[in-house]
């Protein structure tokens, strides 16, 4: 199998469109405008209605994933699912101009609507990984997804700074819905075409539910790959919980202006950029399951010595370290599940990886806003975090498997 260039582009490209929203609404202006202007965050409460919309929507993504796996796998619909997916999330994202201060229902049923279109889109656009690279290049392209959706991160706030300096908030958010759409349109045009199933979307989609939990019976009978799946699930929380509340700690505890988040994140998704690249080879070479131990033992690092930061300074530096691990850890964690997936099964796996995934997106902000409110500082539910990455490294650690791609 040879690398098709258009499939690789349009398929990175995706993920360079997509990060537009994961960087300014799910990461850094729209989680500190919610919860400090439409909801107020003097007591803790604007952190714990953030964490319930994005657990309300993950679990939804949760819950629905095998579903969507199946209709991917029986119903040939992967790319026209994938599109609808993105122009929900498209959609909401654009309503978001609608809001104003004290709309809380409202702002969290739109949050829930976008995240939902998001990540859910996600269990289409995973699956045609293995369709587009063979495995001995799937580590890289995986990294390189990862990487070129870095810079479309540093793109979108770069366009965002002059809009939030204005406070032009309802211009941030349709510049977004704008860069998703239109960043996305070569992968609805150049991936491969769907292939034609025998079955409705229905009943591809609840043969999917069922074949999938008949498949998750079977991965769980499978001692290393169980190990692997409850590893993913806890430290996967914790690098979700670090992507929807560090603008927020960084806003309430420590004071960061929204241009001033806005240039962190910059700075954060450049060290990030650098390590995907960096580490691109190194999870083949080396094998997925050292490099997301590398990360990890560098995350739990960054979330204990966080607890202790009192500046604007020391938090700039340690997050730039922070962002080296952050898509290494990702990319490394889905080029160490491939190896598990048998061939054909690939979106029936990756339901099951977005189900276990998504899971792990419903307690870590939970716990880091009931902690948040609970103590009346964000600092305690700091620990948690760390808590999260290093019990996932220990699990880990146990699991055999995760070798080299690349044949010595």
């Amino acid at each position: 199998m040879n690398l098709n260039k258009k499939h690789i582009i349009s398929w990175t490209l995706f993920d360079f469109a997509n990060s537009s929203y994961s960087a300014v609404i799910a990461a850094v202006v729209f989680p500190v405008y919610y919860a400090t202007i439409i909801v107020g965050n003097e007591t803790g409460l604007g952190d714990l209605w953030w964490g319930r919309a994005i657990s309300g929507s993950m679990a939804i993504v949760a819950l629905s994933s095998p579903f969507l796996g199946g209709i991917a796998d029986y119903g040939g619909l992967r790319k026209r699912f994938l599109f609808l997916y993105t122009a929900l999330s498209v959609a909401a994202i654009a309503s978001f101009s609608f809001l104003h201060k004290g709309m809380v229902i409202e702002g969290f049923i739109l949050i829930v609507i976008a995240n939902l279109g998001m990540e859910g889109g996600l269990v289409f656009y995973n699956s045609f990984l293995p369709r587009i690279a063979p495995p001995e290049y799937q580590g890289r392209v995986s990294a390189w997804g990862f990487g070129v959706g870095y810079a479309g991160s540093i793109l979108s706030l770069l366009c965002a700074i002059p809009l939030v300096r204005a406070g032009q908030f309802e211009l941030t958010w349709l510049m977004v819905a704008s860069f998703f759409a239109l960043c996305s349109a070569p992968a609805f045009l150049f991936l491969p075409r769907d292939i034609k199933g025998g079955f409705s979307a229905v009943q591809a989609g609840v043969k999917g539910f069922t074949f999938t939990l008949k498949t998750l019976k079977k991965m769980w009978k499978r001692t290393e790959f169980r190990k692997f799946l409850i590893a993913y699930l806890i430290y996967e929380d914790g690098v979700n919980t670090v992507i929807v509340f560090s603008s927020i700690f960084a806003a309430t505890t420590l004071g960061f202006r929204p241009q001033e988040l806005i240039m962190l994140y910059i700075i954060v998704q450049i060290t990030a950029l650098l390590g995907a690249f960096i580490m691109a080879k190194p999870i083949d070479l080396w094998g997925p399951k050292k490099v997301v131990m590398l990360s990890l033992l560098l995350w739990t690092s960054v979330a204990i010595i966080a607890f202790f930061i009192t500046s604007k300074t020391q938090f700039c530096t340690l997050a730039s370290v922070a962002g080296l691990g952050l898509g290494t850890v990702q990319a490394a964690t889905r080029a160490f599940y491939i190896q598990f997936i048998p061939e054909g099964k690939e979106a029936e796996y990756f339901g099951v990886y977005s189900l276990v995934g998504k899971s792990s997106a419903i307690l870590g902000p939970l716990i880091f806003g009931m902690i948040s409110t609970t103590f009346g500082s964000q600092r305690p539910a700091i620990l948690s975090v760390a808590a999260f990455f290093l019990i996932g490294m220990i699990i880990l650690s146990t699991v055999r498997g995760g070798e080299p791609n690349i044949k010595k």
